[in-house]
């Protein structure tokens, strides 16, 4: 199980990491990189994805009936769905920016701003099964 839970890890490292460089552009940081620049976090963030659905469910097998009902896991899970919510909408957005710096929309900062929080709680509610729930 240690080679699981380091991949999982890994694997949130990677998902986690490229949609905050992502958000952080989004909400002005290194605003003189074009969006176009960032096209290459959607393969990392579904790479990340796959990797943590895969060991996500093997994980979950070892302990299903005790995690499938403690409120850590089910808030991690509803946290985690957020989240991958927000990817679809910021993939289209930037997608469809062209080449060159250019304003970003309101509601492109707030799904920034929902991402990073989500993720963040998607973390924080993993990390607290370990500590939570026996």
């Amino acid at each position: 199980m240690p080679v699981v839970l380091t991949l999982h890890t890994t694997g949130m490292a990677v998902l986690v990491g490229a949609s905050w460089v992502l958000d952080l552009r989004l909400l002005g940081i290194n605003r003189n990189v074009p969006l176009s620049a960032y096209r290459w976090v959607f393969r990392a963030v579904a790479i990340g994805l796959v990797v943590n659905l895969i060991t996500g469910v093997l994980l979950f097998m070892k302990n299903a009936t005790t995690w499938g009902t403690a409120l850590p896991f089910l808030m991690k899970m509803l946290f985690v769905v957020a989240s991958a919510a927000t990817i679809l909408p910021i993939r289209k957005y930037v997608l469809n920016s062209g080449a060159g710096p250019s304003d970003i929309s309101s509601n492109a900062r707030l799904l920034a701003v929902a991402s990073i929080v989500t993720w963040s709680a998607a973390v924080t509610a993993g990390r607290l099964l370990a500590y939570l729930v026996p």
